[in-house]
């Protein structure tokens, strides 16, 4: 399984963006994203289930992010809004083939992984 993410971008605080996550030879996996900032351990950030159908997110980003997919086929995405300059990070997509709903916020939980893509929030 490949995952290939884009939308990575340099927005003003306050600004939004869009991250998708493409996911080729695969149907029916638990999909995340995390994200790491420089200096710092990488960090869960939002979940979502094979058929979209329950979300989970990290307190930080409640109310701001949101990850959606139509169907266990399609791109995952991950829209950001009211970004702030401590959401600047290299953002990962992951999934996860048997992935625990109680533990969607373990990385370990998770068998594979894009390649990264930097979202900065800066003015």
């Amino acid at each position: 399984v490949q995952l290939v993410e884009s939308g990575r971008g340099l927005v003003p605080p306050g600004g939004s963006l869009r991250l998708s996550c493409s996911a080729s030879g695969s149907s029916s996996y638990f999909m995340g994203f995390f994200r790491q900032a420089p200096g710092k351990e990488r960090e869960f950030v939002a979940a979502i289930s094979w058929n979209g159908g329950s979300k989970y997110y990290t307190d930080s980003v409640k109310g701001r992010f949101t990850i959606s997919r139509e169907n266990a086929r399609t791109p995952v995405y991950l829209q950001m809004n009211t970004l702030k300059p401590e959401d600047t990070a290299v953002y990962y997509c992951a999934a996860g083939r048997n992935t625990r709903p109680y533990r969607y916020s373990d990385a370990t939980e998770y068998d594979y992984w894009g390649q990264g893509t930097l979202v900065t929030v800066s003015s």
